[in-house]
């Protein structure tokens, strides 16, 4: 599906690795480089023509965001470096002022490491208490497991809503629905979700949302922090300078400015936010829900075609999303990942940021491929033809 958009894959390579990052469109490119050749001055600082047309399509951005994911508000949208930026300024701008010692926080051991490592730091800080939801037989997040981790001391639930090595999809609006009856907050991670699937906030009810523009055909260095704006209202942040202050004297008094600007300190990636704004039409074009369509489809052919591979270990068959984790018996991943390699096949190998699922997972290192609305059915052909190979351990060794 659109292949011919992506300059990348006129190279001699099929890339799995979209879980990581994607590929980019010629959209993208060109957006940022008409920034940088045409009108390239500062945000929100200049009185002058260029300056105000940047403003434009800086806020413009934020606008098509708003509208993609389904927000009520535009200042609703903060943009962030990325995923982990977001939940940096979450956790350490909002819950920091609002958990106390003793406080339960739920996570599973599937979740990326932005997810994990703010609630240590948080845990040793102010003494929180981390909880982990169980995943049941198919490494799966399930409404019952919900219920019965929640205690009275429970206040947040922070999960990602596809997670990036078991890519199961979690029931979010059903999570929000009972979380929101206890009076506990839902923090959702949607860098694997929202570039693959129809969003809308309001709808699932989220309270704070992040994710990655990289991971959704978009510039690296850019991400969103998106929360209902009675909360995202409350937070402090947790960078300081020009930007997000209108007035401030010798003697240490100062005046910050509102949302979203108050989150945005210092010169952003003014190229990014634009480009990526050029990335969301270019979704809207397509259609995020034909995109999702195409990609389950080659999921199921992929699952289909793996499952004929001589000694494979398919972790998540039963996952919905493009993610499918593996391994091959006795082969490590990383040397399978290198085997691949000489074939021109990129796959993900290792633990995936998500390092505790071990303790699920049963094993730490695995092969990951995650599909893209540019792979192919014929792709797949390769990879599994590849995998397929009787003298496979030879070439390893």
């Amino acid at each position: 599906m659109n292949r011919e958009d992506f300059p990348m894959l006129k190279q001699d390579i099929i890339y799995f690795d979209n879980g990581a990052t994607c590929f980019k469109p010629s959209v993208l490119a060109n957006s940022i480089g008409d920034y940088y050749n045409t009108y390239s001055a500062n945000a929100h600082r200049g009185d002058y023509d260029i300056s105000l047309k940047v403003d434009t399509r800086y806020e413009q951005t934020r606008k098509l965001v708003q509208n993609f994911i389904g927000a009520e508000k535009k200042e609703e949208i903060v943009f962030t470096s990325g995923a982990t930026d977001s939940m940096n300024k979450l956790i350490f701008g909002y819950f920091r002022h609002h958990l106390q010692k003793g406080d339960e926080v739920l996570l599973t051991k599937s979740e990326h490491a932005s997810n994990i490592l703010p609630w240590f730091e948080l845990q040793d800080e102010i003494g929180i208490v981390i909880k982990y939801i169980p995943l049941d037989e198919q490494l799966k997040v399930t409404m019952k497991n919900v219920t019965e981790s929640i205690t009275e001391k429970t206040k947040v639930i922070s999960i990602a809503h596809i997670t990036n090595v078991v890519g199961d999809i979690r029931p979010i609006q059903e999570i929000t629905k009972y979380a929101h009856s206890k009076d506990i907050l839902v923090v959702v991670d949607g860098a694997q979700s929202v570039p693959h699937m129809k969003y809308d906030v309001q709808e699932l009810d989220i309270d704070f949302l992040a994710f990655s523009a990289h991971k959704m055909y978009g510039p690296t260095g850019v991400g969103v922090l998106y929360g209902k704006y009675e909360l995202l209202n409350n937070i402090r942040p947790i960078e300081f300078g020009g930007g997000m202050n209108s007035l401030f004297n010798h003697d240490g008094f100062r005046i910050y400015n509102e949302l979203p600007e108050l989150l945005e300190a210092g010169t952003p990636n003014i190229a990014g936010v634009i480009g990526f704004g050029a990335i969301i039409e270019y979704i809207n074009k397509i259609g995020i829900e034909t995109m999702q369509a195409y990609e389950s489809q080659l999921h199921k052919y992929a699952i289909e075609q793996l499952k004929e591979v001589p000694n494979i270990i398919i972790y998540n068959e039963y996952s919905e999303s493009s993610i499918i984790t593996f391994n091959i018996k006795d082969i490590f991943a990383q040397d399978l990942a290198i085997y691949l390699n000489k074939y021109k096949i990129c796959v993900r190998a290792g633990n995936h940021c998500a390092k505790i699922l071990k303790d699920e997972l049963g094993i730490k290192n695995t092969c990951r491929v995650s599909l893209a609305m540019y792979n192919t059915k014929e792709e797949v052909d390769i990879l599994v033809k590849t995998l397929k190979n009787p003298n496979i351990k030879e070439e390893i060794i």
